[in-house]
C-alpha cells in the first residue's frame, strides 16, 4: 500500500487509516485483533481511535475499551514501531469526564489514561475530538451559533498548547491535532502556535464523503496552504454509500439497527443521492465502497480516508480501494451526481 507524508510531521502513513470505533460494542476483542492483523498484512500502518470509543452506544461502561483492545493486540503481537497511532481527548457532553471541557489539565490526564490502555509510551497524533466552543459538524450546521468570546477562546487554546508542548517534551505525544474543527478555529490554533513558539496542529479529522462535502471550500484552501491533511471520517457515510440501506431498510446487526437515523443522516433527500452514486459505480463496473473511498484520494488536498468495518469481509472490500485509480469518466459522473443531489443531509 502506498505511503504518504502526514503533513509536516515527518511521519509516513498508509494511504488508508484503520478506524476502530466499533471494537468493544459491535466487535469483540478477537474481531478487533483480526481486523488489525488483516489491515497490517495489507500494508496499513495508520490506526485511529479515541478515549471515548467504542460507540453505538457511547456509555460509561465501555469508555476506553477500544484502546484496551489495541493495547492487548500490541501486548500479544509487539511491534509498536510498526504503527502510527492517533487517538483523541473527548470534549464535554459525553461519558468521559462528563461536564468537563478540554483544558491543559484534562489533556494531560486523558493522554496518560490513553497510554495506560494502549500499553505504549507514546501516541503519534493526539487529537482534540471537538472544540470547547461548539461545532457545526454532525448536522449541527442547521442551528449553528458561533461563540463571540474571543479572549476566552484564545486563553483556552494557549492553555492547551502549552500543555501539549510539555507532553511532547516528555515524549508522551509526538504531535497535537484537531477534529470536528472549523476553518477559523484551525487558523487561530496555527497563528497562536506560531506567535508563541508552541506546537503546530498537524492534521484535522472531519467528516468527509460523497454525501458530506463541507471540506471542499474554505477548509480545502486552508488544508493546502497550511499543509494540514484531512483525516476523513465516515467516507462511506456510515454505510449509506455501500447501498446496504437502499430502500430505507435496516439490516439486522448494522449500525442503523442501533442508530436508526444514523445521527441525522437519514433524510428524504439521502436515498436518491445514494442511488445516484450506486448508479455511477454500477455503470463503471466498480464496487461502490471502493469507489467512494478511492474518490477521497483524488481530492486537491491531502485526504486520508478512515475506513471502518464490522466484519472482515467488509474490511477486505474497503482495503481494496488502496491504489484504485478512478477514470476521468467516473469522476465526471460523480460530479454530475453531486450537482443533482447537493447537501442531502
Amino acid at each position: 500500500m502506498k505511503r504518504i507524508a502526514l503533513g509536516q510531521t515527518g511521519i509516513e502513513v498508509s494511504e488508508l487509516c484503520l478506524g476502530t470505533m466499533t471494537w468493544g460494542t459491535q466487535n469483540t476483542e478477537a474481531e478487533g485483533h483480526a481486523q488489525m492483523d488483516m489491515a497490517l498484512d495489507r500494508g496499513v500502518n495508520f490506526l485511529d481511535t479515541a478515549e471515548m470509543y467504542p460507540v453505538n452506544p457511547v456509555s460509561p461502561e465501555t469508555v476506553g475499551r477500544t484502546e484496551e483492545i489495541i493495547g492487548s493486540w500490541l501486548a500479544a503481537r509487539g511491534g509498536r514501531d510498526r504503527l502510527v497511532i492517533a487517538t483523541k481527548i473527548t470534549g464535554e457532553g459525553q461519558a468521559v469526564r462528563p461536564g468537563q471541557p478540554i483544558s491543559g489539565a484534562t489533556l494531560r490526564s486523558a493522554v496518560e489514561g490513553s497510554l495506560r490502555r494502549l500499553g505504549t509510551d507514546y501516541v503519534d497524533v493526539y487529537q482534540l475530538h471537538w472544540p470547547n466552543r461548539g461545532s457545526y459538524h454532525f448536522r449541527q450546521h442547521w442551528s449553528y451559533v458561533p461563540t463571540a468570546d474571543r479572549a476566552a477562546v484564545e486563553a483556552h487554546m494557549l492553555d492547551v498548547l502549552h500543555e501539549a508542548a510539555r507532553l511532547i517534551a516528555e515524549g508522551k505525544i509526538r504531535h497535537i491535532a484537531l477534529s470536528n474543527e472549523s476553518v477559523w478555529g484551525a487558523a487561530k490554533w496555527l497563528s497562536l502556535a506560531e506567535a508563541h513558539g508552541l506546537p503546530r496542529m498537524a492534521t484535522v479529522q472531519n467528516e468527509y464523503s460523497l454525501l458530506c462535502r463541507q471540506f471542499d471550500t474554505d477548509w480545502a484552501e486552508l488544508s493546502v496552504m497550511e499543509v494540514m491533511p484531512l483525516l476523513a471520517f465516515s467516507p462511506l457515510a456510515t454505510g449509506l454509500l455501500s447501498g446496504k440501506y437502499a430502500g430505507d431498510v435496516i439490516p439486522e446487526g448494522s449500525r442503523r439497527s442501533l442508530n436508526p437515523t444514523l445521527s441525522g443522516r437519514i433524510t428524504p433527500q439521502v436515498f436518491p443521492a445514494v442511488a445516484a452514486y450506486l448508479g455511477v459505480a454500477a455503470q463503471h463496473g466498480l464496487d461502490p465502497c471502493q469507489m467512494a473511498i478511492a474518490w477521497c484520494r483524488t481530492r486537491p488536498f491531502a485526504c486520508i480516508p478512515i475506513i471502518g468495518a464490522t466484519s472482515l469481509a467488509q474490511l477486505e472490500t474497503n482495503l481494496g480501494a488502496a491504489g484504485l485509480v478512478l477514470d476521468p469518466a467516473v469522476l465526471a459522473d460523480i460530479e454530475t451526481a453531486r450537482r443533482d443531489h447537493a447537501l442531502p443531509y
